[in-house]
């Protein structure tokens, strides 16, 4: 069953994850749940925060994207339907010296139709347990890249819009006002 999803100005939003301690059932079940969640929101990535958990927990799925990227997991090239819905538990990206950043615009599931353009860095490298626990490796650039980077900031508290430049933050401010208001209006009901 799908999750709710939580909106701008939950506090939630802005609380760094635990670590995943337990690879059991019910980490298991959750991952599940958020997949369907992304699936039914029609996102490529969903963070724990974003279903009001505060954990090192996120999902991807890039498999209807028409976007190009290269990727490899753990030392070879598995094709994405092998290995997605990826679920990445303790996530850490690391990105090497002189990598190049692309400007892209991104959008939130947490933000529901508000865009902007956000500049990320477009090659990476990840360490992650998969819902089993199992240690990966993954390197990736483009879209790809992208979305971990966008779903890690979640796991830490950071906001997408905090990634914006001070002019498309600007231009898109008053439907972020508008969202941050009606959030609050109905945590009040």
């Amino acid at each position: 069953m799908p999750l709710k999803i939580v909106h701008y100005n939950e506090p939630v939003l802005r609380t760094k994850g635990a670590k995943v301690t337990q690879f059991d059932a019910a980490l298991i079940q959750l991952a599940a749940e958020m997949v369907e969640t992304m699936h039914e929101a029609s996102g490529i990535g969903l963070a724990a925060q974003q279903i009001g958990r505060a954990l090192q927990l996120c999902v991807v799925d890039l498999r209807e994207s028409d976007a190009d990227f290269i990727w490899e997991l753990d030392g070879a090239r598995p094709p994405l339907g092998v290995f997605m819905p990826l679920v990445l538990a303790n996530p850490e990206v690391a990105v090497a010296p002189g990598t190049p950043v692309s400007l892209y615009e991104e959008g939130c599931l947490s933000f529901p139709e508000i865009r902007g353009d956000v500049a990320r860095q477009e090659n990476i490298t990840v360490k992650f347990r998969d819902e089993h626990g199992v240690p990966h490796l993954l390197r990736c650039d483009g879209l790809f890249a992208r979305c971990i980077q966008h779903e890690v900031d979640h796991l830490n508290g950071v906001l997408f819009i905090e990634r914006m430049d001070a002019r498309t933050r600007a231009a898109i401010d008053p439907v972020i006002k508008i969202l941050a208001r009606e959030t609050l209006a109905a945590r009040k009901k």
